[in-house]
């Protein structure tokens, strides 16, 4: 019996319906909360923070109809001047920042300008920043490019990383092509041979970790 009466109680509880979460009204302080927990999970630029933010108002605006969308763009305009005034938001040193972790992951200029310029920071801070990272951290700058190039073909075993030969020459040059090396840069690396690189390259052996 006390089977029965518990599977008919379990029976007569009502099914709670799963939905898309409600947006919430656009307020300065929700707009706060909101911006200083998306910023101690992603690093942004002022210009991509302020892309995300306008995204939470359309939503919110598009949901709630007595809202009015300028007014709120202000607010968002007002948070993250706000933020940049407080150091929360600052493009110089989140470019720094940028740039040095994507080098050291064997990016491309190309890549690194495409990445950046996604982030809504201008070509030109790209440009300098960039750079300015090659140029300290290499003796010549323009070796920072091969570098790069060397640690993708490590990582997908490519040219000299290729122990089994899997690739063809033309279908290792087109990899790293489409990574944004420029043609002789990759020729470079994939015309190396293994026992070349710790001879030749022993002061970018950090680098290249």
């Amino acid at each position: 019996m006390k089977e029965q009466t518990n599977a008919s109680a379990g029976k007569d509880k009502p099914q709670k319906r799963k939905g898309p979460k409600k947006p919430r009204k656009v307020t300065e302080s929700y707009l706060r909360n909101s911006g200083m927990f998306y910023l101690q999970r992603f690093p942004a630029s002022s210009g991509h923070f302020r892309t995300v933010m306008m995204r939470k108002v359309r939503k919110s605006c598009a949901f709630h109809k007595d809202q009015d969308i300028e007014s709120c763009t202000k607010m968002v305009e007002s948070l993250v001047q706000d933020f940049i005034s407080e150091g929360l938001l600052d493009d110089e040193s989140y470019l720094r920042g940028m740039v040095t972790s994507l080098r050291r992951q064997g990016k491309s200029r190309q890549a690194i300008m495409a990445k950046l310029k996604q982030k809504q920071m201008p070509d030109h801070a790209i440009t300098q920043t960039l750079e300015n990272f090659d140029e300290e951290n290499f003796d010549d700058p323009y070796e920072a490019e091969f570098l790069s190039a060397l640690k993708i073909a490590r990582k997908k075993r490519l040219g000299p990383f290729d122990r089994k030969q899997k690739y063809e020459f033309e279908k290792a040059l087109n990899a790293l092509a489409r990574q944004g090396f420029g043609f002789d840069t990759a020729r470079r690396v994939l015309e190396l041979k293994s026992e070349d690189i710790e001879r030749d390259y022993p002061e970018y052996q950090v680098f290249l970790s």
